[in-house]
């Protein structure tokens, strides 16, 4: 009998059709004037949750460099996907950077202390013209409907539960008093003091503070990323698979990029499904729900066959997609 664990995934969906040219702009604190973009993806509505299917879930960590544009289609595609993954997100600048009325004059936030929510009302008190026409102000009313505000991977506690109300640092809003801003319109997340964990898309699984796989979308924050985690030590000898999607930064290419992520997504997390189902009915560690356990928990021995599916995953999944080239690396968390 042929092992299980050499069997392939199941083929990928025909590709979607393509869209018109369109002009774009950087929003995640790049400027990009490079070829137009490939075929798009129909976008999906923020706030619809479709049912959970349950079952074994990778963890996923989305990464760009303001955690505003490309990070966060791929957070809200991964979450509100017919089967949801659990989900968080990170920027890897050293400040949000939006664009502003000119390409000298971006507007710059600080990572992990200022919400959406706050972004989106300065903005609009701003210039409510320039930034619904460039499209800043959608993608911040897509954003608030996702979680709080951006966070920075530099400063993510790798391994602390992620539960309960958010660090004192991010409930910190501007002061409509002191600030000039209005405040927050009813409905939005405008009440900082006691944003939670639990209100992100894509919580549950996400708890205890670790994730499978991280995808960035550009090298710079791939190479970001790979170098943070070496310089931690691999406190908790956690093996994590780290992923570049270069997506360009726009918003065309965001929901491109978004549905690319999802696609390889669903390969890894059906690859994991069989190896954690071979694993256990091989008796690993010790059989039964020891073996899931361990494999659950990421126990490098439990996923050593997942792990060497995976590149192999990857170069199917880069001839569907040649036009977002791909890096990937196995780090350790």
């Amino acid at each position: 009998m042929s092992d299980p664990r050499r069997r392939q995934p199941p083929p990928p969906p025909p590709p979607p059709e393509p869209v018109p040219d369109a002009n774009t702009t950087g929003l995640d604190g790049t400027t990009d004037t490079r070829d137009p973009p490939p075929p798009t993806a129909q976008p999906i509505r923020p706030g619809v949750q479709p049912n959970d299917d349950g079952g074994f879930k990778l963890k996923f960590c989305t990464v760009c460099a303001s955690n505003n544009n490309r990070s966060m289609e791929a957070h809200l595609r991964l979450t509100t996907a017919p089967s949801p993954y659990p989900t968080i997100s990170f920027g890897t600048g050293s400040l949000v950077r939006l664009p502003g009325p000119s390409i000298n004059q971006p507007n710059v936030y600080n990572f992990n202390n200022t919400s959406y929510a706050t972004m989106y009302n300065e903005l609009m008190s701003k210039d409510k013209r320039l930034y619904a026409t460039n499209g800043i102000l959608p993608m911040l009313e897509r954003n608030k409907g996702v979680k709080w505000g951006p966070e920075r991977w530099q400063d993510w506690r790798i391994g602390v539960p992620r539960v309960g109300k958010r660090a004192p640092a991010q409930q910190t809003n501007l002061d409509p008093t002191t600030s000039g801003q209005p405040p927050p319109p009813d409905g939005a997340a405008s009440t900082d003091a006691d944003a939670q964990y639990q209100d992100d898309k894509g919580y549950p699984g996400t708890e205890a503070g670790t994730v499978d796989i991280v995808i960035t979308c550009e090298e710079r924050c791939w190479d970001a990323v790979v170098d943070d985690l070496l310089s931690r030590g691999s406190p908790l000898n956690r093996p994590v698979h780290v992923f570049n999607v270069d997506i360009k930064d726009n918003h065309e290419e965001a929901l491109v990029g978004g549905r690319a992520i999802l696609e390889l997504a669903d390969a890894l997390n059906a690859a994991a499904v069989a190896e954690r189902e071979t694993y256990v009915q091989s008796g690993g560690g010790g059989g039964g729900g020891g073996g899931a356990n361990g494999f659950d928990m990421g126990s490098a021995g439990a996923r050593a066959g997942f792990d060497e599916r995976v590149p192999d995953i990857l170069a199917n999944w880069q001839e569907k997609w040649p036009t977002l080239p791909a890096l990937w690396t196995l780090a350790w968390l």
